[in-house]
């Protein structure tokens, strides 16, 4: 084991909190003496919409501690990192990812297809209002902010109908046994990296590096949301952008008739310019399967299909 205990950062959320115990508890398992610390995010002190407030808000205030040697490890949703590289930090550690999938909390039990024309649906998430527009059930979509807890108390205090939030984030709260309906990939792809959690560490703490690698990390979630990850940087978008992927690590056999590891991409995009303004939105879909060495060119690969088809010049 490493130096003890080992600091780790969070976000001083119930579900950064959740998220970082979960680590935390692999480490103590494993025979690690750790301390959680508590870091506040410029995301957390804001109600502003995270399109105006910039990409990596929930991220920045604890990579800043770690550069800081304030703390020695940070616990990030992965999907929340912005797609550069921050100097001086290494990705340690990918950890098995939760269901990726989106999720409905609706009133009265209902699902998607079962919510009548001009029930309000809250989300904060332009790629799941594009998603929304664009399956055509004539739901009037309220963008929303807040915490879970916030966000279904809408719902159950009738001022909404229903929230469309993240499977893995109720889960790891223990309030999955609140969804009304798990949302088909089909009908709605995930954001890149949904579900899964990145450990960061600082470059020269190889030691930290090694045993988050050795004891936390998952070869095939990594490879997964590597591919989902290169396909939103090549499209230049921001995590907030309306734009979906989804990859999976799939058994396949090669020309020789062996098993081999192939990973499959689904990727979405709004189309044009105009993102998710109006009451209809074109969604372009995409996808493809390369092995698993390839995953970074299979996301930019998949990234300039979507651009060929028209998904244009998308910002967050």
């Amino acid at each position: 084991m490493t130096k003890s205990p080992i600091r780790i950062g969070t976000r001083g959320s119930k579900l950064a909190v959740a998220q970082t115990r979960t680590i935390a508890n692999m480490l103590v398992e494993a025979g690690q003496e750790v301390e959680i610390v508590t870091v506040s995010t410029p995301g957390d002190r804001s109600s502003a919409p995270i399109a105006e407030i910039g990409v990596g808000v929930f991220t920045s205030a604890l990579r800043e501690a770690l550069l800081a040697d304030e703390i020695d490890v940070a616990i990030h949703s992965y999907k929340d990192l912005p797609t550069a590289p921050e100097p001086g930090l290494v990705l340690a550690a990918v950890p098995p990812r939760e269901d990726p999938r989106d999720a409905l909390i609706a009133r009265d039990g209902l699902t998607l297809g079962e919510l009548p024309p001009g029930s309000t649906v809250g989300t904060g998430s332009p790629r799941r209002i594009a998603q929304l527009k664009a399956l055509g059930l004539g739901l009037t979509v309220v963008p929303i902010r807040g915490n879970i807890d916030t966000r279904i108390g809408k719902v159950t205090s009738g001022e909404l109908d229903a929230v469309v939030l993240a499977r893995a984030g109720l889960a790891r709260v223990d309030r999955a046994d609140e969804i009304t309906e798990t949302i088909d990939p089909l009908q709605m792809l995930p954001a890149p990296a949904q579900g899964a959690l990145a450990v960061e560490t600082r470059v020269e703490d190889v030691e930290s590096e090694r045993l988050l690698r050795s004891i936390v990390d998952d070869e095939v979630t990594r490879v997964a949301v590597r591919a989902e990850r290169a396909m939103l940087a090549a499209l230049e978008a921001g995590c907030s952008a309306p734009v979906g992927a989804l990859a999976d690590v799939v058994e396949d056999l090669d020309s020789e008739g062996r098993v081999v590891d192939r990973i499959s991409l689904r990727g979405v995009a709004a189309a044009g310019e105009d993102g998710v303004e109006g009451d209809s939105v074109q969604i372009l879909r995409a996808s493809a399967v390369a092995e698993t060495k390839d995953a970074d060119e299979l996301g930019r690969g998949l990234a300039a299909e979507l651009l060929e088809l028209g998904a244009g010049a998308l910002s967050s």
